[in-house]
């Protein structure tokens, strides 16, 4: 009876910590092989995720592990600077977010075009829907995003010729075609979360009729954990890891402060405090650099299976991290059983669950200049990198923002006898300058011009510069001189 009344939602925390469990496995070992580091390193993350973060403060249902959104900027990472080199770069990941949260700049993430991260998620899926179709296939795929997408159907050709390749392509396509269908199972199978549901499926049937398919390599959890070395901080004198920390820093920051508010729409407990939420993140990922692990965010994915599990307090992530470590320490052989192929299927369907298709078909109607932001966001990520990508579509959304901030009328009253009257209201700035001169100098040059700036709310030094060169010229033409009204 004390402990109902000390713990009075304890069997729906419990009930929700297995469900998250069981969502989160097979993401965590497959985030682990895509991103092209030990799988044990995922659940390491994962273990992380539940009993660090998942006992501070912040968003109280919100899930952390390792995420699809990171997965291509630590392959590029890992390839670039080495695995050793991870656990510096998520360990100044984890110090820059604790800093930012002391600094209390969690709330300030808020203000982030959406349509930027949208698109920052859009080009991450797109790369890694490109990426993992060939490790669906058996086959290496290329360096960058653009060769990823441009060496598909040669790769889908020469597998069509390769038994070996064509059953790993089946197995993939059929673990993607039961995450799809299962949403459409009976209620009684459904309470299977789909990709355990499917990588379960594929593990059987790779088992049963012997598939040549590649499956995950075991090195056990101690073996998988490397601290990074002294010498491995001589790195940071690089500067292309420093743009590599920045990166992980805000793209982190961002997918989890969106994930919370995202979460915040699906219960009515307490609301997220961002600064705290980014404080527990970052210790998170400071442990997890201490522990040479993958980087970890929150995952909206084991969020919402929280949420709708029934969880109402932080206990049922934190549990979720317990049955994580249990798993890992009793029963690390069974990771030899799944097969590349079917991790590789799970996450081409999270990637596709990144591109925002549906906010893409609401925004076109009246919104084409986010879509713009959008796929130029995406486009650049594919075409460039993540962190170039990033930066032109932060930079494509603060010109909008200045352009539509810029927003002028020119009114223009012509009585057919005397003075033309020229009325202007709104933000004159050196972008809408072009605007202004061509209304202006079409006006009758032969005729008397009343110039009304009252109604501006802003006048820049360009405006009121070429203002005044154009009515100059206008005097100049033998007509009175133009009358100005100052805003």
């Amino acid at each position: 009876m004390r402990a109902t009344t000390a713990f009075p939602y304890l069997r729906r925390d419990f009930a929700a910590s297995l469900v998250v469990f069981l969502v989160a496995l097979p993401l965590c070992v497959g985030v682990a092989v895509a991103s092209g580091v030990p799988a044990e390193l995922g659940l390491v993350t994962g273990i992380v995720g539940g009993l660090v973060t998942g006992m501070m403060r912040g968003s109280s249902l919100q899930v952390s592990g390792p995420a699809a959104g990171l997965t291509v900027l630590v392959f590029e990472a890992v390839q670039e600077f080495g695995l050793p080199a991870l656990g510096v770069i998520v360990l100044a990941t984890g110090l820059l977010q604790l800093l930012m949260g002391a600094l209390r700049l969690g709330r300030w993430f808020r203000a982030i075009s959406v349509s930027v991260v949208e698109g920052m998620l859009a080009g991450i899926g797109l790369v890694l829907i490109a990426g993992q179709l060939y490790a669906m296939a058996g086959a290496a795929a290329p360096a960058s995003g653009a060769a990823k997408i441009a060496g598909l159907p040669g790769a889908l050709a020469d597998a069509l010729g390769d038994t070996g390749a064509l059953a790993s392509l089946g197995l993939g396509a059929g673990t993607i075609a039961v995450l799809v269908l299962w949403k459409r199972m009976p209620g009684a199978l459904r309470t299977v979360p789909g990709p355990l549901a499917a990588v379960g499926l594929a593990t059987l049937g790779a088992t049963v009729f012997a598939l040549p398919v590649a499956t995950v390599e075991v090195k056990g959890l101690l073996g998988s954990v490397q601290p990074p070395s002294p010498s491995s901080f001589g790195e940071l004198a690089d500067v292309g890891l420093l743009v590599t920390i920045v990166a992980f820093t805000l793209i982190a920051s961002a997918e989890s402060l969106f994930s919370a508010a995202a979460v915040d729409r699906m219960h009515d407990g307490p609301r997220t405090e961002y600064d705290k939420e980014l404080i527990a993140q970052g210790a998170g990922n400071t442990v997890c650099g201490v522990l040479g692990a993958l980087p970890m965010t929150a995952v909206i994915v084991r969020s919402s299976a929280n949420v709708q599990a029934g969880a109402r307090t932080k206990a049922s992530r934190v549990m979720h991290g317990v049955w994580l470590l249990l798993f890992a320490a009793l029963l690390p052989s069974v990771l030899a059983w799944i097969p590349l192929p079917a991790l590789a299927g799970v996450l081409v369907h999270a990637g596709a669950k990144l591109i925002p298709v549906r906010a893409i078909r609401s925004l076109w109607p009246e919104h084409r200049g986010e879509v713009l932001i959008l796929v130029v966001t995406a486009g650049s990520i594919v075409a460039v990198s993540m962190f170039e990508g990033v930066l032109i579509g932060l930079a494509l959304a603060v010109a909008k923002t200045a352009w539509q901030a810029s927003h002028l009328k020119l009114e223009v009253v012509d009585k057919g006898a005397g003075p033309v009257q020229a009325y202007l209201s709104g933000n004159a700035t050196f972008l809408r300058l072009p605007k202004i001169l061509d209304s202006l100098e079409a006006l009758p040059q032969d005729r008397p011009v009343e110039l009304d700036l009252s109604g501006l709310h802003h006048l820049d030094h360009a405006c009121r510069t070429a203002l005044e060169t154009w009515a100059g010229r206008h005097s100049a033409a033998g007509t009175e001189p133009v009358r100005v009204t100052s805003p």
